[in-house]
């Protein structure tokens, strides 16, 4: 039987974009012949990680895994919505963000590195990775994933399996996870007012300068009275502080109780957050929109493949 050696596994890989593992297997049973194992790989896997690659992976799921004061929450991508049904898909999520919270890889490469092992696929998780795209025939990747251990308690939600809350805090857990759910809820920004970032101010502010001008242009129009300059600049600012105070999550309104803001909430309870993180699946993402029909037409085709 022919040797196969490390270096035999990483051609053939870097040629098919199959799992490592995958790639052995087939070389074995190629008995070495480079152009054989591909061939084998192309009728086991029909190569489709390498052409799964570039295609856009919008939908998903976000994934959290607890433990005392050490926590992961992960997003994970694919390409479709049918894919985040399917077990394996979720199994890997799921593993995925608990080797975040009990390794702290440094990063997305750091993470697919850690071993795991996963219908026939690994030893390691970006092997299976790899190796699911090819058995189900669409991309999936991890996107984005923060590790929590400050020491800080820990409150998870998931609504559903698209918004994913973690919220660091001390005091009360009940309220710690009523925050988290009106996180999901409300999408704030920032803890206060001064931790909205500068570049969503400058943007809020040019958008109520934008709309001043228009109300001027306006009043010139119909011969009617302009506001001074010195007006118009309170009710820039005026617009400006309301929308820190709308995405500010200490300024929120609270989603429970609409007589007192979360803030006023935490105090009532001596509960003190002091961050908190927020995945929306896809957010930031451009979504290619597709046929609904077609999009069927081509899942029934990948499943029969």
């Amino acid at each position: 039987m022919a040797e196969i050696t490390a270096g035999m596994v990483k051609e053939l890989r870097e040629k098919t974009d199959a799992p490592m593992m995958e790639c052995k297997k087939a070389l074995s049973e190629a008995e070495g012949d480079m152009a054989k194992a591909e061939e084998l790989l192309r009728v086991k896997l029909g190569s489709k990680a390498g052409k799964a690659a570039g295609r856009v992976t919008a939908e998903g799921v976000v994934a959290s895994y607890m433990d005392g004061t050490t926590g992961a929450l992960l997003e994970v991508n694919c390409e479709t919505d049918f894919v985040t049904k399917n077990d394996s898909f979720l199994a890997l999520a799921q593993k995925a963000a608990e080797l975040i919270a009990k390794n702290n890889p440094a990063d997305v490469a750091a993470l697919g590195a850690l071993p795991y092992s996963l219908d026939g696929f690994g030893p390691t998780l970006e092997d299976v990775r790899k190796g699911l795209i090819g058995k189900i025939g669409e991309n999936m990747s991890f996107r984005r994933f923060k590790r929590f251990a400050s020491g800080a308690k820990l409150a998870a939600y998931l609504h559903g399996s698209r918004i994913g809350v973690v919220v660091e805090y001390e005091g009360d857990d009940t309220a710690a996870k009523d925050v988290a759910m009106h996180v999901a809820a409300m999408k704030p920004v920032a803890l206060t007012s001064a931790d909205v970032p500068a570049d969503l101010i400058a943007k809020e502010r040019s958008v109520a300068t934008a709309k001043a001008d228009e109300d001027r242009k306006v009043a010139e129009a119909a011969g009617k009275p302009v506001q001074s300059a010195e007006i118009v600049a309170k009710r820039i600012e005026g617009g400006v502080q309301k929308y820190l105070k709308e995405v500010s999550l200490f300024n929120q309104t609270f989603v429970k109780n609409d007589k007192q803001t979360v803030e006023q909430m935490l105090k009532a309870t001596s509960t003190n957050v002091k961050a908190f993180t927020l995945y929306v699946v896809g957010e930031g993402i451009e979504k290619k929109v597709d046929d609904f029909a077609a999009e069927v037409a081509a899942q029934v085709a990948a499943a029969q493949r």
